[in-house]
């Protein structure tokens, strides 16, 4: 017996006569392909048949002050999650510290609407960081990490998470304005780190954004 196919992503063709301005043109932000293909991006709904450009063109008038920096010494596969997750919470940028190249699967082509920067160690994104007037907030729970319940986030920080694993270096808890640690109640020393990264962001939203509707 065959498994049961999965429903597919998205819309199928425009039905129907396109839409158009008042001079007869299509709108400049539609893309003529995929109203004739479909659309089956992971993108909401708003944005369905939109152009890639006029996709980020918009987020770009709304993005939110806080930047997520990665550290990329192995290929963490938990890179794509936690860039998936700065998508959704509209991140100013995103930054890979270490090796340039990461394993994009996980982010399921969402870093494409995001601005992604690269710096090959530790000093370049202090450095970056600091030549933009941002403070840097480390993620781990290392000796001397304050707790994130109760922490007011400033609104344009960078938030700096490690690897998997052996989380942030010791470089970079050094450089770190203070380092964030999420409360556990169970026996694991620590969360995913795609999952640290999705709660310290919710946390900033939760200061910062408002209603989280967009």
């Amino acid at each position: 017996m065959s498994e049961p196919s999965e429903p597919p992503v998205g819309v199928g063709p425009w039905a129907g006569p396109w839409p158009t301005t008042a001079s007869g043109e299509l709108p400049a932000h539609l893309d003529p392909e995929l109203l004739t293909t479909g659309d089956r991006r992971n993108v909401l709904d708003r944005y369905r048949y939109w152009s890639h450009e006029a996709v980020v063109a918009d987020l770009d008038t709304r993005r939110h002050g806080f930047h997520v920096a990665i550290e990329n010494w192995g290929h963490d596969f938990n890179i794509g999650s936690v860039v998936r997750t700065a998508n959704a919470f509209n991140a100013a940028a995103i930054h890979i510290v270490g090796r340039r190249r990461w394993n994009r699967r996980g982010a399921m082509v969402t870093d494409r609407y995001l601005h992604e920067h690269h710096h090959a160690d530790v000093a370049g994104l202090l450095t970056w960081a600091r030549e933009n007037g941002l403070p840097v907030l480390g993620v781990d729970n290392v000796p001397g990490s304050v707790p994130l319940e109760g922490y007011a986030v400033p609104r344009d920080c960078v938030l700096f998470l490690g690897q998997e694993g052996p989380g942030l270096s010791a470089e970079a808890v050094e450089g770190c304005q203070d380092v964030l640690a999420i409360t556990q109640y169970g026996s694991t020393r620590s969360v995913n780190a795609g999952a640290a990264a999705a709660i310290v962001m919710y946390h900033w939203a939760l200061e910062h954004a408002g209603d989280l509707t967009p």
